[in-house]
Order: structure tokens, then C-alpha cells, then sequence
């Protein structure tokens, strides 16, 4: 074959890439496949088929099973858990994972050097925190210890009711020594890469695609279902849907890909569907910033903001408004009221922070992610409805600030805004994912809010081993944070949304934490002589 260079011919032979046996559309590109310091949930979705933990979520129920752990010992306290790996448990190269790979890879996550949001997971570990501020002289008094080759202890402060869950999270995954020890920052460049998950890096051609083959030396490789999956960075929502449409594409995450104007029509068909989903949109408040800085502002803020005006506007696909951070289908738990939408009120506190009327109050900004197109401009739309409703209600003007993906986020970390919009997906099925992110030392809290009385009763929540008990600890904390200080305003609960064939795909069950393990998942392939019918399972 020819090809074209610069204008000279050149002879060669090109290879062309086999087809890809199932093709996902995956939202934004990938900032990094790093699973110590990724935080996107395209991103997180890609690492977790390479990279595997102690456990790994169930794909039916998204509970904790075993991953590289095959079991586990839990003291009668709740607080030493004892892993037990597989012996067939080996690198896509051939070498064994041994526990102290996870040692090393837990004290990675924990290095303040990887700059990973989400090292307060292992906080929970005996001296990890300290470890984590350089106060512990000796790593030897943190809680993690290889016992032998195949053996791992971990010492908790405290008994963690979703110590398992964490266990799975990407932070907590086991990732190569030798290659992040070679290559440093370029790591995920080694080739081979060594991963620990079902699949292995086939490539990452950037705004192209990410594309994933089976690592037929992972433990459990005879239950993956698909040779190759292709996971495409696709922002733009008709892009998308054209692309399902003409069977370019299988799957379709994320509602953000669902061009807005045909929602109430599409999710109509059999191949689009709806769950619940534990999932939160919210704002935040950059509380080291005046006005800001004032508790009784932001709770103005939140007075004037009418949500159910929000989602009855917005929202054809089952949104809830949201009063309170949690949301209400969390496992053992029953959230706040939250403040009400009560201009009047609102006018009285921003009045008695000294802005009569909205007088004087200074040039603020709304700072929200740009998007391609589709649902994902809905946070264009929910910022002009926020807008509208402040001006109204308090007399103040907002300025609106769309800013690209990537630029966003690293701004909210730096606290460079003055609201911005948010949210967040549970991590695991209990209260305090969602309100751990709000302690002081939290690396996602990104308000600059600190409050000694929430953080306590965060801590006393966590050592409750009473059900009950903990989750009023929990709700007393909840309250302060959307009721007497507010530093975010809860605006609506999400619904989960994805789009595919059931005819033509299998292995995706819709659940809470919208889990779906990427080694599951395959088109139904169907034998002519069914005339099309039963799919080849494996």
C-alpha cells in the first residue's frame, strides 16, 4: 500500500487495528488513567478494568466482592482486617501481586507527592493521616503490613462499616512498582505496562479513543466477556447519538450525552434507561472569599434558590430537587429537612450582612463547566436560572463564567471562584461519602470551609458501630452543613441515564452507584440457525 507523506510517496505496508468488539461512548477525554489521582468518573470507569484493588464492586448490587483478595479476617472489633491473595493473582506481565505491591501502592496513594484528592480513603488506617502530614517518624507505626507474600493486615482507628467499599475505590488500587519506579510521571508510557485488571492497555491516542484488551493472565480472565473495547472521548451529545445511531457505537454513558431538546422523546424508547442513582448536583461557595465569608449571605443564597422551579423547568428525566446534600435513598439514613426557598427570609439575612436590597453587594461570578452540547449544557441553563432567581429574590446581580473542563476543576481546587457549580456520585453506599468530603482536610471539599463541630461529628459517626446511632451523628452534621453554615446549596438528586440495546448487549445491570465493570459487558451474538436467536453466552 501507498501512502501520502509531505507530498512523497512512501512504500510500506500499514497495519490496520482489528474492530473493536464493543465501542463506549465515555464522555471527556481522560486527565490521567493514574488511578491514584484520577477523580472524573469517565476516567474511573477505564482504570478500574486496569487496574484492580483488594476488592472490586459487584456489578449487580455495586457491593463489595472479592478482587485480588480472594478473602478476608475481620477482628470482633471491627478494626484489623486480614487479606488473604489469590496465588494465581499476577501481573499482565507474568510476575505475582504480591501484598507488598498493595503496601506500596497504598503508601503511593498516601504520598502527598502523587497529589492524589482522594488519599483521605486510607485516613481510616491506623497512622495514615499523619503519615500523610509528615508527622510519623517511622512507617513502621502505620497500619498496613505485608505478613508474608500473600498476606496483608490493615489496623483501622476505628471500626469503618464500608471499609470493603473503600478497598475497591480506584485510590486503592494495585498498581506497578517497578514500571512507576522506572519511568516516574510517564509510567502509564512502559511498554509493556503492567496492569493488574481484566483488560490491558491496547493504546491511548488522545481525542481518539482509549482502547482495552483482555489480560488473558487476570485471575478471573475466563468471566471476561469482550477481546477489545474501545472508550471514545466524545463531549459533543448529536455527535454521540449519531454515532449509536448508525452502529458506530454500543453504549452510551452519562445523560451529558443525550442531546437536551430530545430528552422527554428518547428516553421514551426501550433502549434508553433510567435508574436511581446515588448522585448529587450542588454549588459551592468559596467561603475565604467576602461576601462569602458570612454564613448568613450564603444561607441567603440559598433561600432565594427555588429548585423545584429548577427541575420542573429543566429536568423531563425524574431529577428530584434536593434540600439536603444526602440523598434520600442512602442506606441507613434519613437526611435533614434543609432550608426552603423563602425570599423573604433571604432579603432579611442578606439585609442584616449589610446588603439592603442587594445594595453595595459586590461583583461576584458563577463559575460552571463548558460542554460540547446536549444535557451537558444543562449547567449553562441551571447557571441563567440561578441567575434570574437571585436577581429576583435578592437584588443582586451574578456574572456568569463558563470555563473549559479541565481549567474548572483546577481552578475550584485553588479556591480561584466565587460559586461554582458542582456535584457528586457516591463512591459507596453510605452517608459519609458524601459528607466526609467536607471536613477540614478533606482534599474535595474545595470551599475553604472549616468547622471543628462538623468534623467531630464526622469522627464520632465513624466510631459508631450502632446503626442508629451513627447515622444521627451523621444527621446532626448534615444539618450544619446545608442548614446553619452552608457552604454548598443542594440543588437536585440525580437520575441515572444511559442508552443501549438490550437486544444487542448484555452484561449491564442498573444500581445505585451506576458500577458497571467493563469486563462484563459484550454484544449478543446470535446463531443463524436461531434465525437470530439465543445470544452465545460465555
Amino acid at each position: 500500500m501507498f501512502c501520502v507523506l509531505q507530498g512523497a510517496f512512501v512504500c510500506g505496508c500499514f497495519h490496520r487495528d482489528p474492530p473493536a468488539d464493543v465501542t463506549i461512548m465515555n464522555g471527556a477525554e481522560p486527565e490521567s488513567l493514574d488511578p491514584a489521582v484520577v477523580t472524573g468518573i469517565p476516567e474511573m470507569r477505564i482504570t478500574k478494568a486496569l487496574f484492580e484493588g483488594l476488592t472490586r464492586l459487584d456489578a449487580h448490587t455495586a457491593r463489595p466482592v472479592p478482587g485480588l483478595a480472594e478473602r478476608w479476617d475481620v477482628s470482633p472489633d471491627g478494626r484489623v482486617y486480614t487479606f488473604h491473595l489469590r496465588t494465581n493473582a499476577v501481573w499482565s506481565t507474568g510476575d505475582p501481586i504480591t501484598s507488598a505491591d498493595v503496601v506500596w501502592s497504598w503508601l503511593r496513594a498516601l504520598n502527598p507527592a502523587t497529589a492524589g484528592d482522594y488519599a483521605g480513603q486510607l485516613f481510616c488506617i491506623q497512622g495514615a493521616e499523619d503519615y500523610y502530614n509528615g508527622k510519623l517518624k517511622s512507617r513502621g507505626q502505620l497500619g498496613i503490613r505485608a505478613v508474608d507474600a500473600h498476606t496483608l493486615r490493615a489496623d483501622l482507628n476505628l471500626p469503618v462499616p464500608f471499609f470493603l467499599d473503600v478497598c475497591a475505590f480506584p485510590a486503592l488500587a494495585v498498581v506497578p512498582r517497578t514500571a512507576i519506579e522506572k519511568y516516574g510521571d510517564r509510567w502509564l508510557h512502559a511498554e509493556p505496562l503492567p496492569t493488574s485488571g481484566a483488560f490491558t492497555l491496547g493504546d491511548w491516542r488522545l481525542n481518539s479513543r482509549v482502547r482495552l484488551l483482555r489480560n488473558p493472565r487476570y485471575w478471573d480472565a475466563a468471566h471476561t466477556a469482550s477481546g477489545i473495547i474501545d472508550l471514545l472521548p466524545i463531549g459533543s451529545a448529536n455527535t454521540a447519538l449519531n454515532l449509536y445511531q448508525t452502529g458506530a457505537a454500543d453504549i452510551v454513558w452519562d445523560k451529558d450525552l443525550v442531546p437536551f431538546e430530545l430528552l422527554d422523546v428518547l428516553m421514551k424508547r426501550p433502549d434508553f434507561h433510567t435508574f436511581d442513582f446515588l448522585g448529587t448536583c450542588f454549588f459551592r461557595f468559596n467561603t475565604t472569599r467576602a461576601p462569602f465569608n458570612d454564613p448568613r449571605v450564603r444561607r441567603a443564597f440559598a433561600l432565594a434558590t427555588d429548585r423545584r422551579r429548577l427541575v420542573k423547568k429543566l429536568f423531563p428525566t425524574g431529577e428530584k430537587p434536593a434540600f439536603h446534600f444526602v440523598p434520600d435513598s442512602t442506606a441507613n439514613y434519613h437526611p435533614p429537612d434543609g432550608l426552603p426557598f423563602d425570599p423573604a427570609q433571604a432579603r432579611q439575612l442578606l439585609a442584616a450582612a449589610g446588603f439592603v436590597n442587594g445594595k453595595t453587594f459586590p461583583g461576584v461570578q458563577y463559575a460552571f463547566p463548558a460542554a460540547a452540547g446536549g444535557a451537558g449544557n444543562v449547567q449553562g441553563k441551571i447557571a441563567v436560572e440561578l441567575q434570574q432567581m437571585w436577581r429576583d429574590g435578592l437584588g443582586v446581580n451574578v456574572e456568569l463564567r463558563q470555563i473549559e473542563r479541565k481549567i474548572f476543576y483546577n481552578a475550584q481546587s485553588r479556591l480561584d471562584y466565587d460559586l461554582s457549580a458542582s456535584s457528586w456520585v457516591a463512591d459507596y453506599d453510605d452517608p459519609n461519602t458524601f459528607l466526609d468530603l467536607f471536613t477540614a482536610n478533606s482534599g474535595n471539599n474545595r470551599t475553604g470551609w472549616k468547622n471543628a463541630r462538623y468534623d467531630d461529628l464526622i469522627r464520632r459517626a465513624d466510631l459508631q458501630t450502632d446503626t442508629a446511632r451513627r447515622a444521627e451523628f451523621f444527621r446532626r452534621a448534615e444539618e450544619i452543613l446545608v442548614n446553619d453554615e452552608a457552604p454548598i446549596v443542594p440543588l437536585y438528586f440525580f437520575e441515572g441515564f444511559n442508552y443501549f440495546d438490550p437486544e444487542k448487549i448484555e452484561g449491564i445491570w442498573q444500581n445505585a452507584l451506576d458500577e458497571h465493570p467493563l469486563q462484563y459487558i459484550r454484544k449478543i451474538r446470535r446463531r443463524a440457525s436461531d434465525g437470530g436467536g439465543a445470544p452465545n453466552h460465555p
